[in-house]
C-alpha cells in the first residue's frame, strides 16, 4: 500500500520586513543578509496571531475542501508551544470543527517534529488505510533583537495531510537517522528568545546529515544521482546549499553551482522570503518546489532532510504523483506572498516589543491581518481564539 502526502497547504503572516530596513537599523551591508545567508525578508506575527491561529489559517483551506472529514489522527509539531499542558493541536481541532473521535498530541524536537509526525502518522494509516492523519507544523523563530540569529527570524505553519494512495507524493519506507546528544539551539522555558551556537550548529546539522545518508544509501542501495530534486532544513537558503555541496563532497560528487541550483532553487524560493519556519521550514521548502517547479515532477523521486536541534536527523524520499498539480494550493500560497505588508523597523520593533500578558487578566488585543483565525484575547488564565469566517 502506498501512503504519503495527499495534500500540502502553506501560512504565514501577511507582515514582513525587508532585510534592507534591518541591515540600514544595524548599520550592516544588505548582502549580509541577502547574499551571506540568503535570505531577503523575515515574516512578522502580528500581535493576535501564534501558532493556533498560524496553524488553522494553514488547515483551513483542507477543512474548505472537505479533506478533514476522515481524519483521526492531528499530530501538532512545534517548539513554540503556548501550554505546558494543553496540546495546541486541541484549539486547531476546535476551529476547524473537527470531528471528535480524532486523537490529538503535540510534538516537540526543535525543527524535527513535523518529521516524526509524518511517520507517525504513515503508521496510523497503514493501520487504517480508510483514514487519513493531519500533521501540522507550527512555528515562531525569534531571537533577540542586534543578535546573529535576527535576520533569520520568520513564521509560518504547513498542513500535511496523510493518506492511502495520495495524489502529491508517496513515502518510501526506507530512511536513516540519527539522535545525538548536543546543545547547539536550545530554549528554556524561562526564555521566549533561543539561544544558538551558530557555527557549531552548523557543523552539527552536516554531521547528522552524513550519517542518516550513510543509512539510507545502504537500505536502499541509491545514489544522489537518483534523485531529481532535494528540500533541506532551511534555517537560511545558504545552509540548505552548504549541506548539499557538503554531502557531495562526502560520497564523490562532483556538483558545479549551476547543477546544484536546479537540484534546490525552487525549494529555496518561499523561505528566502518568509524566514525560519522551525519544524515547518523543509515543509516550506518542498511545498515551495512542487509550487513554482515548471517541470513536471510527476514520478521524480525527491530527497527530503529534516533537521532538530539538539539534535535529530533524518534523510527520507518520496516520488511525486501523477496529477500532483491538481491536489496543490499553489495560487493560494502566491496571493499570501505577493499581497502582504511591509513594515517599517519601529514597527517590526514595537510588535517584537509587544509581549503576551502573563498575569491572567483579562485582555482584549487589538485586531490586525490575520487569516481565517485571530488570537482575540485571555480571560482567566485562558487563550481566547476567534474565527472571522463568515
Amino acid at each position: 500500500m502506498n501512503i504519503g502526502i495527499d495534500r500540502l497547504s502553506f501560512y504565514t503572516s501577511h507582515y514582513y520586513v525587508d532585510l534592507k530596513e534591518l541591515a540600514q537599523a544595524r548599520s550592516v551591508d544588505a548582502d549580509k543578509y541577502y547574499v551571506g545567508i540568503g535570505q531577503e525578508k523575515m515574516a512578522i506575527p502580528s500581535p493576535d496571531e501564534d501558532v493556533v491561529t498560524l496553524a488553522a489559517s494553514a488547515a483551513y483551506p483542507l477543512m474548505q475542501a472537505g479533506d478533514l472529514a476522515d481524519v483521526e489522527l492531528l499530530l501538532f509539531a512545534t517548539e513554540s508551544g503556548i501550554d505546558q499542558s494543553k496540546a495546541a493541536g486541541v484549539y486547531v481541532h476546535g476551529l476547524l470543527e473537527m470531528a471528535p473521535r480524532c486523537r490529538c498530541v503535540e510534538l516537540k524536537q526543535a525543527c524535527y517534529s513535523a518529521t516524526a509526525g509524518i511517520q507517525l502518522a504513515i503508521g496510523f494509516v497503514a493501520r487504517n488505510p480508510t483514514k487519513k492523519a493531519l500533521v501540522i507544523a507550527s512555528d515562531i523563530a525569534r531571537y533577540e533583537l542586534g543578535t546573529p540569529g535576527e535576520a533569520t527570524q520568520g513564521c509560518g505553519s504547513v498542513a500535511i495531510l496523510i493518506s492511502a494512495d495520495p495524489r502529491i507524493m508517496t513515502i518510501d519506507p526506507e530512511c536513516g537517522y540519527y539522535t545525538e546528544d548536543v546543545m547547539d539551539f536550545w530554549r528554556p522555558n524561562y526564555r521566549s528568545e533561543a539561544l544558538v551556537d551558530g557555527k557549531y550548529s552548523t557543523m552539527v546539522y552536516i554531521h547528522a546529515l552524513v550519517e542518516s545518508w550513510k543509512q539510507y544509501a545502504e537500505l536502499t542501495g541509491r545514489t544522489l544521482a537518483d534523485f531529481d530534486r532535494f528540500c533541506y532544513h532551511i534555517p537560511f537558503t545558504k545552509m540548505a546549499e552548504k549541506a548539499h555541496q557538503k554531502l557531495c563532497r562526502k560520497t564523490k560528487v562532483e556538483l558545479d553551482n549551476q547543477a546544484m541550483q536546479a537540484l534546490l532553487d525552487e525549494s529555496l524560493r518561499y523561505s528566502r522570503i518568509t524566514g525560519n519556519c522551525y519544524s515547518g521550514s523543509m515543509y516550506v521548502g518542498l511545498t515551495s518546489l512542487l509550487d513554482l517547479a515548471e517541470e513536471d515532477l510527476a514520478g521524480k523521486r525527491i530527497g527530503l532532510y529534516s533537521y532538530g536541534s539538539g539534535c535529530v536527523g533524518e534523510f527520507f524520499s518520496g516520488v511525486i504523483q501523477p496529477g500532483y498539480r491538481a491536489a496543490l494550493f499553489a495560487e493560494q500560497h502566491r496571493n499570501l506572498l505577493e499581497n502582504r505588508t511591509e513594515l517599517t523597523y519601529q514597527q517590526y520593533e514595537n510588535i517584537f516589543n509587544y509581549g503576551v500578558p502573563t498575569d491572567g487578566g483579562d485582555y482584549v488585543f487589538p485586531q490586525y491581518k490575520t487569516g481565517a483565525f485571530r488570537f482575540s484575547g485571555i480571560s482567566q488564565h485562558k487563550r481566547e481564539y476567534e474565527s472571522l469566517v463568515e
